[in-house]
């Protein structure tokens, strides 16, 4: 057919040129015309999927009632807690629970008193809060652990207090005292987990047993990297209660957190651990509890500065004086001589550079460790290492041993 159209085409047109010009248009309307028709394909439309940012966004344990309300529906309530024991919205706890209708019986305080402003080791009363007229019992003193006739009527406890990631400060020592009393008078304990602002760092010497008391109760290193509900998880795993009792456990976690996050405290946890600085040199420098040496109680930088009046004369100076957390500092109204660490990069190990540098520095080092010094330490050999000059490296090397059985035995018990 195409040759038949072909010819009578060249009859029509006289020229060559004409004819080849519309062979080739032909042709190539043929080839088009014989491709097969292709579909369009229409891409679906990408659905936008809304978040609620409530699911993302971080929370303290205390924010997550749903994972504890049913824990004390009904029941008769012991709460531990202190002006740490707040919502992510700055709530009391105790304020927060009376609003969902909790029947809180009794408040339960640690060092430094329910609201915080109770000087390091001063003896706090048992009393009355004003606001909600529950009773307070005190946890300190003579009284660390709650007794049983303290514990009557209780069904279940409540702990809530913000930890600093540190064995000698004393919080986790009233949690374990507070399993114990616990699981002797079965009743459950549920921790509302807190960030730990010191995160994951683990170092230090591992406390030998020997040396234990309310700075240091179990085998643990100075830094030892978990959130409290994680180190009450290990205090239950490792049978570390007394007569190595197991406490009936509910750990309430904190949402979206993760311990590389940053984490600044809304509160002070203590009076005398003003701000984050304070709480990232705090193990460090509170080693000189257990000597000469001034840590700044008396000012307004606690835990920041060091200094003494028998180290070299230097550019900076301190003169401690009483104030809140201090009634008597260290030093009072006598001028010392140090240093300023307000203002240095935070650190991510235990520096004993700042000890070492004032043991070799003090006028008598006879007088510059006192007793207090190995139970803060955990040990005695640290002191004895500081003593015969022993370099801040080969020190930190013969801690590496425990720290990483340590590891080992943390990894069991960690949430984040």
């Amino acid at each position: 057919m195409i040759q038949q159209v072909l010819y009578s085409l060249h009859q029509f047109f006289s020229t060559k040129i004409k004819f080849n010009f519309l062979v080739l248009f032909i042709v190539a309307l043929l080839v088009f015309s014989c491709k097969p028709t292709q579909k369009v394909i229409k891409k679906p439309e990408k659905k936008t999927v809304e978040v609620d940012p409530k699911e993302m966004a971080f929370a303290v344990g205390a924010d997550n009632f749903d994972g504890y309300a049913k824990l004390l529906k009904n029941k008769n309530v012991g709460v531990v807690t202190n002006q740490t024991g707040i919502l992510s919205d700055g709530t009391n706890l105790i304020d927060f629970l009376i609003s969902k209708e909790v029947d809180v019986k009794k408040i339960y305080a640690p060092e430094h008193g329910f609201r915080g402003v109770a000087d390091a080791g001063e003896l706090v009363d048992d009393g009355i809060d004003a606001k909600t007229g529950i009773p307070i019992i005190s946890l300190y003193g003579n009284n660390k652990k709650p007794s049983d006739h303290q514990l009557i009527g209780i069904d279940v406890m409540v702990f809530d207090i913000q930890d600093v990631g540190v064995r000698f400060y004393t919080y986790i020592s009233t949690l374990s005292y507070i399993m114990e009393a616990c699981a002797a008078n079965n009743i459950p304990l549920v921790v509302l987990d807190r960030p730990n602002p010191n995160g994951g760092i683990v170092d230090g010497p591992v406390l030998e047993m020997q040396f234990t008391s309310f700075v240091g109760m179990n085998p643990v290193p100075v830094l030892y990297g978990m959130t409290i509900g994680e180190y009450a998880k290990m205090l239950n795993g490792e049978r570390w209660l007394k007569d190595e009792k197991k406490c009936e456990l509910n750990i309430v976690a904190c949402s979206n957190y993760n311990r590389n996050m940053f984490y600044s405290l809304p509160v002070k946890p203590s009076p005398n651990l003003p701000n984050d600085q304070s709480i990232n040199l705090y193990a460090s420098l509170c080693l000189f509890e257990g000597t000469n040496v001034s840590v700044g109680r008396g000012t307004e930088k606690q835990f920041q500065i060091y200094g003494s009046p028998y180290l070299h004369k230097s550019d900076f100076s301190f003169t401690p004086k009483p104030n809140l957390g201090a009634k008597d500092p260290v030093y009072n109204n006598v001028e010392c001589f140090g240093e300023d660490l307000s203002a240095i990069p935070f650190v991510k190990s235990l520096e004993l550079k700042w000890l070492i540098k004032s043991y070799n520095e003090t006028e008598d080092k006879a007088k510059f460790f006192n007793n207090f010094f190995v139970k803060l330490a955990g040990t005695q050999s640290l002191k004895t290492q500081i003593e015969i000059g022993m370099p801040e490296e080969v020190i930190k090397q013969t801690w590496q041993e425990g720290l990483e059985d340590f590891k080992k035995m943390r990894e069991h018990y960690l949430i984040y």
